[in-house]
């Protein structure tokens, strides 16, 4: 288990101490909490360093340069990256990721590919301006100029989180949404399964925590009863297909392994939790057609645009650039329409 959750609670719910390399925390179980300081030295080092010594060069001390050349986000980056070492070492049965709360795991999952389309338009401009201009920077910015190891290091970074991408969309990964009953949540959630579908990830079930048992309900929790089934009836409507597995609200907080294994056996009962997904993938391309799963998507939220050999489709408040193969990118868009939540786009010679 890998967390891209700063707050770093996994080792808590296991009631097991943290550790910066996998430990085994139950038999056949290991968990592995990153050390995000170490990590980000070996995969972004020379970038933070040309950035903390072109900070000192315009005159910052060096303990404000440190602070100011942490990369936002760059925990649950290396998160990523560390859980891509692992998958390398072909060491384990399953992977699982605890990701950061809906927004930041958005964010998160959408970046790879959004870095991968500005890295490969402005990457190789970067290098002949560089080279072109390299004596001329100091003079002109007063800081140094990055050296070739410096944006070979921003390759690196780049090559790593598009691998991460393709680890996480690929035929043996999964989502599962967890939320729990009520309404301001579903209908987060709700948008979430619709991003990450525009995104290519696949979601294989949801999970609804913290249900209130009917029996023997008092009248304050009949209430909430009657109220988390009312939403429960909409999750079911709402994510069909998908099974919507419940977890009762217990009595106690879950934490330890005996605890979290009863919780488990609640969940899943006779299931394999493990299963691989089964499915088509969220986009598929043929010869002519390229349709994409965005199930709950509302017509009037999601717009369509082509740019040259790219296809921009937006859902809501969010958006993804897709590079056209090169059987549809020679091709115009002849249709676009929006049916039981697959965007399918036609294409013509």
């Amino acid at each position: 288990m890998v967390s891209t959750d700063t707050a770093h609670s996994l080792a808590d719910a296991l009631d097991v101490p943290p550790s910066e390399e996998p430990v085994e925390a139950a038999p056949g179980l290991y968990l592995q909490q990153v050390d995000t300081q170490r990590s980000l030295e070996r995969h972004w080092g020379e970038l933070q360093e040309f950035a903390r010594n072109a900070f000192a060069e315009l005159g910052l001390d060096e303990i404000t340069s440190e602070e100011v050349t942490v990369l936002p986000g760059a925990e649950e980056i290396i998160a990523l990256l560390e859980l891509r070492e692992q998958a390398r070492t072909g060491r384990w049965d399953v992977i699982v990721v605890d990701c950061a709360p809906t927004a930041e795991t958005l964010r998160l999952l959408a970046l790879p590919e959004a870095l991968d389309w500005h890295v490969s338009r402005l990457l190789p401009i970067g290098r002949r301006l560089l080279k072109a201009l390299g004596p001329m920077f100091r003079a002109v910015a007063k800081v140094s100029a990055p050296e070739e190891k410096v944006i070979s290091a921003g390759e690196r970074l780049h090559r790593g989180l598009l691998a991460v991408r393709e680890l996480l969309t690929g035929d043996n990964a999964s989502v599962r949404l967890v939320l729990t009953p009520e309404a301001v949540v579903v209908a987060e959630a709700r948008r979430t399964l619709t991003s990450l579908s525009l995104y290519g990830y696949r979601v294989d079930a949801v999970i609804a925590n913290r249900v209130f048992p009917a029996e023997g309900a008092d009248e304050w929790r009949a209430r909430w009863v009657e109220a988390q089934t009312r939403q429960l009836a909409d999750v079911h409507d709402s994510f069909a297909p998908l099974p919507v597995l419940t977890v009762p609200y217990l009595p106690a907080e879950p934490v330890g392994i005996d605890a979290l294994a009863q919780v488990g056996e609640a969940l899943y009962g006779d299931l394999d939790p493990f299963a691989p997904p089964t499915g088509d993938p969220p986009m598929r391309v043929s010869a002519d057609e390229l349709t994409l799963w965005l199930p709950l998507a509302d017509k009037s939220e999601v717009d369509l645009a082509r740019k040259g050999e790219e296809l921009i489709v937006t859902a809501g408040s969010y958006r993804r650039v897709i590079a056209l193969p090169a059987a549809l990118a020679r091709r115009t868009v002849a249709s676009a329409a929006l049916q039981d939540g697959h965007l399918r786009v036609t294409f013509e010679i």
